[in-house]
């Protein structure tokens, strides 16, 4: 679901010039459309990388994981594994499930991350808090 976002954006960036010459009437029109947009952009170097591999496993993963599980057979001769062994370090190192890694969409953060929301912990109880998600009210007693 991640990589969609992160894909649409990097479409939407491609597309779009740099620089926009807009009038005033339209920067008034898009106001509030600026006040509910949270980030759009990757925070820092490690989300990007994070993403080029999400990329390099997407085009690669499958047939990575076709020869992995040849390499790993009981049921296969050893001249086939010896084989597929070859052949798997011909694939980038990136193009491994193992290598990705979740992280905050908000903030990068590795560690802590809600699967679903693809947010750390400390910015789902934020968003919240501030009634950013529908169906969370924080517990009082």
């Amino acid at each position: 679901m991640a990589i969609g976002r992160v894909r649409n954006w990097l479409v939407n960036f491609a597309t779009k010039p740099f620089v926009q010459i807009c009038t005033e009437q339209e920067l008034l029109a898009n106001q509030s459309k600026q006040w509910n947009q949270i980030r759009t952009k990757m925070v820092d170097h490690k989300m990007t990388r994070d993403n080029k591999r999400r990329k390099i496993l997407q085009e690669h993963g499958p047939e990575r994981f076709r020869v992995n599980m040849v390499r790993k057979s009981k049921l296969i001769p050893r001249e086939i594994k010896e084989l597929a062994d070859k052949e798997i370090k011909q694939f980038p190192l990136n193009s491994a499930y193992t290598r990705i890694h979740n992280r905050c969409i908000l903030t990068s953060r590795p560690r802590a991350v809600l699967k679903r929301w693809h947010v750390s912990r400390i910015m789902f109880r934020h968003l919240a808090d501030y009634n950013k998600l529908s169906g969370f009210t924080r517990s009082s007693w």
